[in-house]
């Protein structure tokens, strides 16, 4: 599962738009109680359970973003996604309050590829490694992936 960043300015974008839900460590904490919280965060679900360590992905801005695969069952309909405030319209003077995340959407490997930020293709790249899954190399916009024991 993926999710859109809310507010104008990503309002109009898809592909390499999407990212896992995600946010920053905060002092002391450890890195996955940081994702369980942002996860709760950016959709209102709380996430408990067995986590599947995805490693350590350094972005093209420099940050790292430690990722993790949580198996569970998520209606996208009740997305409940914190907020921010940032000036809109453009030097109007005007605070306006946004969701972090508008939209969330299951996606098979191969279109999570495209979906996804450039930064995280290398997460959802882990996640089929760790599943014992390869992405269609062939046809990466499709939602296809094969298994590594069917080559």
């Amino acid at each position: 599962m993926l999710v859109h960043p809310g507010g104008p300015l990503w309002a109009k974008k898809d592909e390499g738009a999407w990212s896992i839900p995600k946010g920053l460590i905060m002092g002391g904490e450890e890195a996955l109680v940081a994702a369980k919280r942002e996860f709760l965060e950016e959709t209102g679900l709380s996430v408990e359970g067995d986590f599947i360590d995805l490693g350590a992905h350094k972005q093209p801005s420099g940050k790292r973003v430690v990722a993790w695969g949580h198996e569970g069952d998520f209606d996208t309909n009740l997305l409940k996604s914190n907020t921010f405030s940032m000036e809109w319209p453009p030097w109007s003077g005007k605070i306006a309050e946004f969701p972090e995340v508008d939209k969330a959407e299951w996606f098979k490997l191969g279109k999570a590829t495209l979906k996804v930020t450039k930064g995280q293709t290398g997460i959802i790249r882990s996640l089929a490694e760790k599943l014992g899954a390869n992405i269609d190399a062939r046809d990466p916009a499709s939602d296809k992936f094969v298994s590594k024991d069917q080559g």
